[in-house]
């Protein structure tokens, strides 16, 4: 394919958050003459909150297009020549060329590329058992998934619904089919729901779950997808029992999306993620960018390589990727791991290490968990929340915090995300000048509360 009148070409793969914001980053500091763009996105949409699926497949959101921020006829405005149904399907990176695939007319063709983006994200773990692929079992990561499962909701009769895990997706998926009228069941493989909380955190969500009316069970693996005789599903089958379903949504968790990037010999690390520099570099190539859902990145607390797939890391490295092919400077320094969800009207929010990702890290450490109210107790409205900590034993140091209550329990993890990422002590975080008025606290915020007794138990220990 000939080279355009621009003296480098930036190809892009995968059309969301991470690709579009390099993109568009890129185009804002490089002109046209100077950088042309080509994208390549395989679904129908670009630049939209997959966060945003449960809410608008339970009805919170009405319209899909409220979940995209930017659509294909924008980013063409704006000088990016974005190619959509169109699947790269191989990377020469000898040859610095893509090979793409028209998903409607299966035409293929080359393109070369002076630098290469990819943003290929990640796709939803689907258990290798039978019926797993069946009509009526379905992963949710994109809005092509998104629309996909709300057409079968509008064609299914029947009003079972199984939930296969209890993560963020599972736990918001099992509230959204409930509020469209379903009877929910959430199957679950760990003793409770939300394992990015340790299990003393997880009942809370566990009790919640239930006081909605989702039946959990809990400490049970998925065996099988079991089909009717006209090939849809019809139930999950545990060793133990069988659970009637007219609809499966799959809520075990995203994997990297890197075979692409895997088949044309770039490093991946023990999640399966893309490693790249700080610059977001792939690791041994100049002039290949790697960000978002595919890749790893450094966690801040423990040191170690992790895999977290949410778009607020996506649209930073996407910026940090566009700064850098555009001639500019910027770096990603890696993440504390935040991440705040609900349940009904009880809110999740957990930042840092777990007990079990502390002692995986080799720290020893102390916990503490306390009951503190959202509002000075006087104050109408005033609800409880439950604050657990985590302070490495010798130093002081924070190493993490989960939080469940509700109205203002959620978005109170920022206060120990920014103690995490500065890396205070728990002492120092007693001291922390927080905004306080009756309506919004008590006198001592529910973080503090709980960093004076990690700070009082380290004395002690």
């Amino acid at each position: 394919m000939n080279m355009s009148a621009a003296s480098e070409r930036l190809v892009v793969i995968g059309g969301d958050a991470a690709g579009m914001s390099a993109a568009s980053q890129a185009r804002r500091l490089k002109g046209p003459d100077a950088l042309e763009i080509v994208a390549f996105e395989r679904g129908h949409f670009t630049s939209y909150s997959a966060c945003g699926i449960p809410y608008w497949v339970g009805g919170d959101v009405e319209d899909r297009d409220e979940l995209i921020a930017r659509t294909p006829e924008e980013h063409r405005a704006r000088g990016i020549d974005l190619r959509m149904r169109t699947e790269v399907t191989e990377i020469d990176v000898a040859g610095q060329r893509v090979r793409a695939r028209d998903v409607d007319s299966g035409a293929e063709s080359w393109t070369s590329y002076d630098k290469l983006v990819i943003a290929t994200g990640a796709r939803p773990i689907r258990p290798e058992m039978p019926g797993a692929d069946a009509p009526g079992v379905h992963g949710v990561q994109t809005l092509d998934d998104g629309q996909a499962l709300l057409d079968t909701l509008a064609r299914t009769r029947g009003r079972k619904a199984v939930v296969v895990g209890a993560g963020y997706i599972g736990v918001e998926m099992a509230e959204a089919l409930i509020n469209r009228g379903y009877e929910v069941t959430v199957v679950n493989r760990g003793s409770e729901p939300m394992s990015t909380l340790d299990a003393d955190m997880g009942r809370l969500v566990h009790e919640a779950m239930e006081g909605l009316g989702i039946t959990m069970v809990n400490d049970a693996a998925v065996t099988k997808i079991l089909t009717g005789e006209d090939g849809r599903v019809r139930a999950v089958a545990t060793e133990d029992a069988e659970y009637p379903a007219d609809v499966v949504v799959l809520g075990i968790g995203v994997r990297p999306e890197t075979s692409l990037a895997k088949a044309a010999g770039l490093p991946v690390g023990r999640h399966d993620g893309l490693l790249t520099d700080l610059a977001l570099r792939v690791r041994g190539h100049e002039n290949i960018w790697a960000g978002g859902d595919c890749v790893e990145v450094l966690d801040l607390v423990s040191g170690q390589e992790r895999h977290i797939a949410l778009g607020t890391h996506a649209n930073k490295h996407g910026q940090v990727i566009g700064a850098n092919v555009g001639g500019g400077y910027a770096t990603f320094p890696g993440v504390v791991g935040t991440a705040v969800s609900k349940i009904c009207d009880l809110e999740i929010a957990r930042t840092g290490l777990r007990e079990k990702d502390a002692r995986r890290a080799g720290l020893q450490y102390e916990a503490v968990t306390i009951e503190s109210t959202s509002r000075a107790g006087y104050y109408p409205g005033a609800s409880l929340m439950t604050v657990k900590m985590l302070a490495e034993r010798r130093t002081g140091r924070l190493l993490g915090v989960q939080i469940v209550g509700r109205e203002g329990a959620g978005k109170r993890v920022d206060i120990a995300a920014v103690a995490l990422t500065a890396g205070m002590t728990v002492e120092q975080m007693t001291a922390l000048d927080l905004g306080y008025a009756p309506p919004f606290s008590p006198v001592w915020d529910p973080v503090l509360v709980a960093a004076r007794k990690a700070a009082s138990k380290l004395r002690a220990a």
